[in-house]
């Protein structure tokens, strides 16, 4: 079997890497190049890994009647939802400078698109990965064509169920098998009741080959965490300056100081899940001393006494004989006397197996 990895550009996601996370602007940018620079350079700050926007070509991805359907929105710019759209869209030009200022800080730069033009348009500026949103999940046609592209895939699976997502699977691996999957549930805010995070086990039971990850559009950061853990690499999470601005994406996305604690969790997770071979710290070990227990007389025994259960007690610090050796010295006889709260050694009596070792 493969080794389940995933690279874009100098990034490597792998089951032992650090998370790739992923602030998504798509159009909380409003439109605006400088406010956007805006947005992607407190990514950086916040330690995100890339920043992504989204593409279409609004006249060929919208039915007439559904471009031109009025739109009344407190968060409509424009009267028309196909006008909304093209308002808070940017061309060539915003793209190629949005992509170089991105690079420029150190971030990877890439985008959604939404139908075959856009597509076309991101291939023509090179961008490293494509993602593929939710509702195309089951547009076969387009993933295929993306996948032909050659570049890194990673697909949402928002309202979908597990045949979409294989079907999906199954169309892009024989052409593209730089794939990531994410585990998305397509509520904006997500309850935490709707967002079942175990899907993203299941998906790396069903699909060996393929990274897995969350998008997720929760009002929180704790649920990234809880993914990493299930196996989750990569993490995508809509991003802002500010919650309060116009725009519907604004409310479930995280603004600067979120993303900082999410990323930094997400690096104090990686750290601390260690090992999976148990082991004794050299920093554990003053604590070991001074709360474990030893073995000491419970009250003055006599020379020549049988030693048996209530003779013996276990007591801090553990400087002496581990408690669990009591069941080697009842029954046998001492052969010296004893003073209360003294340690008690296999030497201080008559009998000793010849298997035991003292601690």
């Amino acid at each position: 079997m493969k080794k389940r990895e995933f690279v874009i550009g100098s990034k490597v996601v792998n089951d032992a890497s650090e998370c790739f996370v992923i602030a998504e602007v798509g159009h909380n940018h409003q439109g605006s190049v400088e406010m956007c620079k805006e947005i992607f350079k407190a990514a950086r700050t916040s330690g995100a890994s890339a920043v992504k926007l989204q593409k279409r070509d609004n006249k060929s991805l919208y039915t007439a009647s559904f471009y031109d359907t009025p739109y009344n929105s407190e968060n409509a710019y424009g009267p028309t939802y196909g006008l909304h759209r093209e308002a808070l869209e940017f061309g060539e030009a915003e793209f190629r400078e949005l992509k170089q200022y991105a690079e420029e800080l150190g971030l990877v730069f890439f985008s959604t698109a939404f139908d075959f033009k856009s597509a076309d348009f991101l291939a023509n500026l090179d961008i490293p990965c494509y993602k593929l949103a939710s509702g195309d999940i089951t547009n076969i046609p387009l993933l295929q064509y993306v996948a032909k592209i050659g570049k890194p895939m990673i697909i949402s699976t928002g309202a979908s169920t597990m045949e979409d997502v294989q079907r999906a699977h199954d169309a892009i691996m024989p052409i593209n098998p730089q794939l990531a999957i994410l585990q998305c549930t397509a509520s904006y805010p997500c309850g935490f009741g709707e967002m079942d995070l175990n899907v993203i086990k299941s998906y790396r039971d069903a699909f060996l080959e393929a990274t897995i990850g969350l998008s997720s559009h929760d009002n929180g950061i704790a649920m990234a965490v809880a993914a990493y853990v299930l196996g989750a690499r990569v993490i995508e999470k809509h991003f802002t300056l500010n919650r309060a601005m116009k725009g519907t994406d604004h409310a479930f996305s995280l603004e600067p100081q979120g993303m900082s604690k999410m990323v930094r969790d997400l690096s104090r997770l990686r750290t601390a899940l260690g090992s999976s071979e148990k082991q004794m710290f050299d920093s554990e070990k003053a604590a070991r001393g001074k709360m474990g227990k030893k073995i000491v007389a419970a009250r003055p025994l006599p020379a020549g006494h049988l030693l048996q259960e209530g003779d013996l007690a276990f007591k801090s610090p553990g400087d002496g004989l581990a408690p669990y050796y009591a069941f080697e010295l009842y029954g046998k006889v001492l052969k010296t006397s004893l003073q209360e709260d003294e340690e008690v050694y296999f030497e201080h009596v008559e009998a000793r197996s010849s298997e035991l070792v003292a601690g």
